[in-house]
Parts: C-alpha cells; structure tokens; sequence
C-alpha cells in the first residue's frame, strides 16, 4: 500500500489539484496532511477530487473553526480530523503525523512510531531517531522550495519525494 503525504498546502488549490490527478493515477488511496491546508473551501475542493481517505492533523495558519463548522454541516465521509497530532497504523507499521518540528521530534523520541511526518518549515527532509524515521514532505504551496509532497510505500518501505513541477 501507498500513501501521500502533504503538508503546507496554504490555500495553493493548483498545486493539490495537479498532485490529486497524479495520486488518482497512481491508486493511492490515503492522504495524511500534516497542516496548514488553511482554509475549509480547500478542505472541500480537496475531498471532492480525492476518492480515498484525507487524514489532517491542524496547523498554524488553519481556519479550525471553520473546517470543524464545514465537518458539521456537510458530509465529508472521507476526511478525518486529528487535531494537532494524527496517527494511524497501516501493516503493522505506526505512522504519526503533525505540523510543529518539535512536536514530531518528541512524537520520534517517544518510541511509539516507526515514521512521524511533520510540516510548517517547507523544507523537505529526513532524519532518524532511534528507529523512528523523522520526515517533512515539503510544501504543496511552492513557498520557498519547490511544491513537493511524499510518497511512502508500506510494503518495501519507500519513501519518495515527488517534485510537482516534473510529475508525470
């Protein structure tokens, strides 16, 4: 199974449109954001072109209130809310995931998961502690660095970066 992890999408609707099309193609059926989606027209744009699962932990430039008000009032049977920490087990596998760098880290130290996600900086990048596979997608807003988003194979354990300028 394979999974796409966003984060810091600020409202880019472009951008997640181009990487839902790729997703679809490619049968991944599980979105984890990791924040900063922004606000709940995105949210909805977001789960009307995506057919599988959107699991989104809140960030810091989050409209909450309104992406809860949207949750109540309308059926959005394939998005979860998480809060500020998210977490799912897929194939035995722990996955954490949140916005805050030094959350992920404790979430990391905490020996609980085999991988945390995490946003907020748009840098993509990885490292380990302990056995805990520490990773930031990148940014799906293009801000700063190049709109990026991860791609994390349960079953070989890849994980990919995928650059949205040159997908194909």
């Amino acid at each position: 199974m394979r999974i796409a992890v966003f984060s810091d999408s600020h409202d880019n609707m472009p951008n997640l449109k181009k990487a839902l099309q790729w997703i679809e193609k490619e049968k991944i059926k599980i979105i984890l954001h990791c924040g900063d989606i922004c606000n709940s027209d995105t949210l909805r744009e977001m789960a009307d072109n995506f057919s599988g699962k959107i699991y989104l932990a809140f960030g810091n430039a989050d409209d909450c209130s309104g992406i809860n008000k949207l949750l109540k009032t309308k059926k959005l049977p394939n998005v979860f809310l998480c809060g500020e920490i998210g977490e799912i087990e897929l194939v035995g596998r722990k996955i954490g995931f949140c916005h805050f760098p030094e959350i992920a880290k404790e979430m990391a130290e905490s020996g609980k998961y085999n991988m945390v996600f995490h946003g907020h900086t748009h840098k993509p990048w990885e490292s380990k502690i302990n056995f805990c596979r520490l990773i930031n997608p990148g940014n799906m807003a293009g801000l700063f660095y190049k709109a990026s988003f991860a791609v994390y194979n349960t079953k070989t354990e890849k994980l990919e970066l995928k650059i949205l300028e040159i997908l194909n």
